[in-house]
């Protein structure tokens, strides 16, 4: 695959820039918007040209909102048989997310997945999968106490409030909060201080950090759901949850408490 539809990728000064090409959607993704990224993951991961790959969204009003509704409507959502967040973990070489507005749901797990994450100041970060029936679960899930605590993690997860750049620069989520127009230069100043390193030496530190992730990284999200609501998607709590969203309206989830 060398030309994308839902993605941008380019890369420039011994970096990789993969964008996902959705503003209209506010660079939600769908399947094949995965897809795409991981291919791109895997050019930059053999381009030996490439030392820094950096994940954003296009525009300035969202990273990515997570994923597309519409898909989660139709079931998208029932099969996982995509890996963006392992491609990420064991990408040998640095990833910055680039935090260029709403990093809210699948957009969130991306930006606190990746190994750096740089946000303009109008970021907005927050989970949404209790909020509209997503049943996210796994270690996609249980990561997020390992960058911010328990604590903070499950106030993240149980209550889909939304946070600031700043709010999120205080809990541990981000490593630097610039106004918009610096978030470029902020980007390639950390880009340019770690293509100075040794790229061996960043790969074994990248891979210690990986073996750290190991005790959760076995805890797949359909294993949890098949313990915890094995009849989950049959129920229609989901379709509640998706089809609400896209009426605008409050979901109705009295029914399954």
């Amino acid at each position: 695959m060398t030309e994308y539809s839902d993605i941008l990728y380019g890369v420039e000064n011994q970096v990789a820039t993969v964008a996902i090409n959705r503003p209209k959607t506010l660079n939600a993704f769908t399947r094949h918007t995965l897809y795409e990224m991981e291919d791109a993951i895997r050019r930059a991961e053999a381009d030996r040209d490439v030392g820094v790959l950096v994940i954003t969204g296009a525009g300035e009003r969202a990273f990515s909102s997570g994923g597309d509704m519409h898909w989660e409507a139709e079931g998208g959502v029932q099969r996982e048989d995509y890996n963006l967040a392992d491609m990420i973990v064991d990408c040998p070489k640095p990833v910055i997310a680039r935090v260029n507005g709403y990093a809210i749901g699948g957009g969130n797990h991306l930006a606190y997945f990746c190994d750096i994450t740089i946000a303009a100041e109008h970021a907005i970060f927050g989970q949404n999968g209790p909020r509209v029936g997503s049943p996210a679960a796994g270690y996609m899930v249980s990561h997020l106490a390992n960058i911010v605590g328990h604590k903070r993690a499950r106030e993240m997860w149980l209550l889909c409030r939304r946070y600031t750049a700043q709010e999120m620069y205080a809990w541990g989520l981000v490593n630097a909060v610039v106004p918009m127009e610096k978030l470029d230069e902020e980007v390639d100043k950390w880009a340019r201080e770690m293509l100075s390193l040794s790229p061996t030496c960043l790969k074994i530190v990248k891979a210690s950090f990986r073996h750290h992730m190991e005790p959760v990284m076995g805890l797949d999200m359909f294993d949890v759901i098949g313990r915890v609501a094995p009849d989950y998607f049959e129920t229609g709590e989901q379709h509640e949850g998706a089809t609400a969203f896209l009426e605008k309206r409050a979901p109705d989830f009295g029914k399954w408490r």
